[in-house]
């Protein structure tokens, strides 16, 4: 049974597409204690960015706006992921 060899370049692609694996490791994943465990901090931006997202829905609601905000989802969507974004750069301390 002949052995395959593997040329040096493909070798390098392989061990230089496991760099980024290690993004956490130097300062450890942004996470917060909650209830005694660790959730990831994204999951947290996350949650905000929705519930941001449906206030701005609700506020557009109970004012009028719904009528004359044209592409309201896309608005919507905007304002949730500008309180996500916010909300991970405030809580990262990247702000």
């Amino acid at each position: 049974m002949k052995q395959r060899t593997w040329p040096r370049s493909a070798i390098a692609c392989a061990l230089l597409a496991t760099v980024p694996l290690a993004g956490c490791a130097a300062r450890g994943a942004p996470s917060i204690a909650l209830f005694g465990a660790y959730f990831p901090f994204w999951l947290t931006s996350a949650i905000a960015g929705v519930a941001g997202a449906l206030i701005a829905h609700r506020a557009f609601v109970k004012t009028g706006w719904a009528h004359e905000v044209p592409y309201q989802l896309s608005v919507c969507t905007a304002i949730g992921i500008i309180v996500g974004v916010l909300v991970w750069l405030l809580g990262t301390g990247a702000l």
